[in-house]
């Protein structure tokens, strides 16, 4: 007899116990433990073609030959930029989103594009090939070189990929694909695990690329244990409200590329189309003249974007008062308000400060320091900002603007849409071109950037 062992995993973070508990003490989640019982065997029984691969020795790494393989282009400028600039073979990327955000529509779309020349496997655990097929005829996907498989065996799958030899293999979605010799129950954590690990396996060893859909969990996060992203060469993130016609697909893991890039794709009734020129669509509803509104240049990844920030700061009807971000870190909006009230003496302790950035954008650098404290002294003052500038620089704790990385194309990227004048830390200025048409002003502190922005 197979001795089996049971054991309770969590299905937030993967932590491990022979007992059950109601509160992970690896994540703090709770009810998250799940029992599973896992037979001791090789794990080879089912596999064993597999098994069979070529056993390497160790080599120094001066007598490794580097050979430069060309990247696979899809015709999606964004999707390539998102990736490092095309998809790498023998990769495993790793797409999440919210249900119903786009992502099987977006990896159908590009399916169809490469399938043009690649022989292409789309593999859906959550649909049947009619409704596979009806989706295609919807975003008019035709190709005989797109093949369609509805499988949620894992070794079927293996084997369909084996038989048909593939270059490009779409897994939609990993929660749904379970192997044999692991007695829990799709989606948990033992099986995404199990799964992602043979194809990851394929993929390294065939040259297969392999992009595999996962489902993300209240949080936001990915669901499954968050090993499931270590495991992978890149992690995509699908964002964008559902009830809006804008997506941002974002990398936030990349071994091949950049992990800051963005690509903007809009949702129309025949699928993605992409964007070409984001700032534009950031800006495009702005009010001109509105106080508490300010135009920053900020760096997604290569790309410069100009988004614009508001913010609404009134009177507060309660002890504390309230503080509260859409788009940056509220910790940091506490932050940049006790410095304006520090060192350039606004009264904001009893006032209630609402910031948000237009466009659903979400931006965590430091650049954007300065046009958020500008964005708060202006709603404060009732008193709107210069309608063509641009705010780029890092506020710290004394009051200084200090400087950023990339100025050269932020400030281009402004002049391309129009704006006049750049206010920019002072130390930015010198050793790069200023673009014809537009003003840079060089601020050392924010009392200074106050005084060229609201007058005082």
């Amino acid at each position: 007899m197979v001795k089996k062992k049971t054991k309770f995993a969590c299905q937030s973070c993967g932590y491990e116990s022979p007992k059950w508990m109601g509160k992970c003490p690896g994540c703090s989640s709770w009810n998250t433990l799940v029992e599973e019982v896992e037979q001791k065997t090789t794990r080879r029984g089912a596999f064993a073609h597999s098994s069979s691969t070529i056993v390497t020795k160790p080599s120094p790494i001066t007598s490794i030959e580097t050979v430069t393989e060309p990247r696979i282009l899809t015709e999606s400028k964004e999707f390539n930029r998102v990736l490092g600039g095309g998809i790498v073979k023998g990769s495993l990327v790793l797409i999440g989103g919210d249900p119903g955000i786009g992502k099987s529509t977006l990896l159908l779309q590009v399916s169809s594009q490469l399938a043009k020349d690649n022989k292409i496997l789309y593999i859906s655990g959550e649909e049947s090939v009619k409704q596979t097929k009806l989706r295609s005829d919807r975003l008019g996907v035709t190709s005989n070189q797109l093949y369609v498989l509805s499988e949620t065996d894992l070794e079927h799958i293996l084997q369909s990929i084996s038989e048909l030899e593939p270059s490009f293999v779409v897994v939609d979605s990993i929660q749904t694909i379970y192997h044999s010799e692991v007695s829990s129950a799709p989606g948990s954590v033992s099986q995404v695990r199990e799964c992602t690990a043979e194809l990851m396996r394929i993929a390294k060893t065939k040259g297969i690329a392999i992009f595999i859909v996962g489902h993300v969990t209240k949080e936001g996060s990915i669901a499954g244990p968050r090993l499931l992203e270590h495991m992978v060469d890149t992690v995509l993130y699908f964002e964008g409200e559902r009830h809006h016609t804008y997506r941002i697909l974002r990398a936030v893991k990349n071994r091949f590329g950049s992990t800051n890039e963005m690509g903007i794709f809009e949702m129309k009734e025949t699928g993605l189309d992409e964007v070409a020129n984001p700032s534009e669509i950031f800006l495009e509803e702005r009010s001109q003249g509105a106080a508490g509104s300010t135009v920053v240049a900020s760096m997604e990844g290569t790309r410069p974007v100009l988004v614009e920030i508001q913010a609404l700061i009134s009177p507060t009807s309660f002890g504390n008062p309230r503080r509260m971000a859409t788009g940056v870190d509220q910790n940091r909006i506490s932050l940049l308000m006790a410095v304006l009230e520090k060192r350039v003496g606004l009264l904001l302790q009893n006032q209630d400060a609402y910031i948000k950035v237009a466009g659903g954008v979400k931006l965590d650098e430091p650049a954007i320091d300065l046009a958020v404290a500008i964005s708060i002294a202006s709603s404060f003052r009732d008193k709107p900002s210069n309608p063509g500038d641009v705010f780029i620089g890092e506020v710290g704790l004394t009051g200084e603007v200090r400087r950023v990385s990339r100025i050269e194309q932020r400030v281009q990227e402004a002049e391309k849409l129009g704006f006049n004048r750049v206010i920019l830390p002072e130390r930015n200025l010198g050793g790069w071109t200023v673009p014809k048409g537009i003003e840079v002003v060089g601020v050392s502190d924010i009392r200074q950037a106050l005084q060229y922005s609201l007058g005082g």
